[in-house]
Parts: C-alpha cells; sequence; structure tokens
C-alpha cells in the first residue's frame, strides 16, 4: 500500500487528514483531539491555534515542528517516533502531558502552559523555558545542564537527583530549587 506523501498544503479546520507523510504544511485552527495519530510523519509544519487533547501519537514523527497557540492536554510524547524528534511550543497549553525518557534537547518552550507535566529522565539540555508555568510539573533525574529558567514560574527542581549544572535560574525562582526543605523564603 502507497503511504501518502503532501507537501507545501495548508490545512484548515475541518480538513481530514490521511496517515502519511507531511512535510512543510500548515495547520490552522484543525481540531485532532482523541484523533489517532500514530506512525503519522510530520516535518518541517507548522500547527497554528489546534487541538491535540488526547490524540494517540504513537511512533508519530515530529522533525522540526512548531506549535503556535495549540491545545495538548494529555499528550503522551514518550510515545512518539524518537527519530529526529524536535519541536518548539509558544502559548500552548499542555499540561498533563509526557515526555518522560524522551531527548529533547535544545526545545524551547515559550508562553506555554506546562502544569503536572511529566520530564522525568528527559533530556532537555540548553531547553528553553521562557515564561511557562511549571505548576506540579515533574522534573526526577532530568538532565537540565544549560536549561534556561530565567523567566518561569511554579517550579520546583530537586538540585540533588536532577541534572542542572550551568542551567539558568532568576533569583525569584531560586526557591523552586528549595522547595523539598519545606523553609520559608520571604521576599
Amino acid at each position: 500500500m502507497q503511504e501518502t506523501y503532501i507537501q507545501d498544503k495548508t490545512f484548515d479546520k475541518n480538513d481530514l487528514l490521511t496517515k502519511g507523510e507531511y512535510e512543510n504544511c500548515i495547520f490552522n485552527s484543525c481540531n485532532f483531539a482523541d484523533t489517532d495519530l500514530s506512525e503519522f510523519k510530520f516535518i518541517d509544519c507548522t500547527f497554528n491555534g489546534c487541538n491535540f487533547s488526547l490524540a494517540k501519537l504513537n511512533k508519530t514523527a515530529f522533525r522540526d515542528v512548531k506549535f503556535k497557540d495549540c491545545k495538548m492536554l494529555g499528550l503522551r510524547f514518550d510515545t512518539c517516533n524518537e527519530f529526529g524528534l524536535s519541536f518548539s511550543f509558544d502559548g500552548c497549553q499542555l499540561n498533563h502531558s509526557s515526555f518522560f525518557k524522551t531527548k529533547i534537547k535544545k526545545t524551547i518552550f515559550k508562553n506555554s502552559q506546562l502544569q503536572e507535566t511529566d520530564f522525568a529522565e528527559t533530556d532537555l539540555t540548553s531547553a528553553v523555558f521562557d515564561n511557562c508555568n511549571l505548576t506540579q510539573a515533574v522534573f526526577d533525574h532530568t538532565t537540565l545542564e544549560k536549561a534556561d529558567f530565567r523567566t518561569s514560574y511554579n517550579y520546583s527542581i530537586d538540585p540533588e537527583i536532577n541534572r542542572i549544572k550551568k542551567a539558568k535560574f532568576s533569583i525569584l525562582g531560586v526557591s523552586g530549587l528549595l522547595d523539598k526543605y519545606d523553609i520559608d523564603i520571604e521576599k
């Protein structure tokens, strides 16, 4: 069976996708909620205002993909195709999603909600968290070397069980590195 290959196309709201490879495509306001996107390939694509909540991503390939203002609740990025996995998020809701054990160095998370997101054992070397809400996000044996948290907030990161060498934090955010000690820090 021939796999679908689509290049340089723009998809809007109700356009249906068939399993295949999409390269340099733009998706505007598409609803993929509860959709099975397993084994789809997205290369150099941009998603604007799309809803991916609870979509299945088994072996889905995301290579150099940009997500802008997308609703992406409860996604399992840890089941994606690992080969070339790379994306950026701007203005996205990623609450309750999982990046468990993924290697996503240099990923940019900007103006995004990452509440209760699982980053356990994730390689986030040189990742940027720009103005992100990380309430109850899980950092457990996570590689955060050279990661930038200076403008993000509500994170709790244990320096004893995570690798944070050369990571950047603001003075206001340093309390998020001391949470486990249950101490009061006055501002």
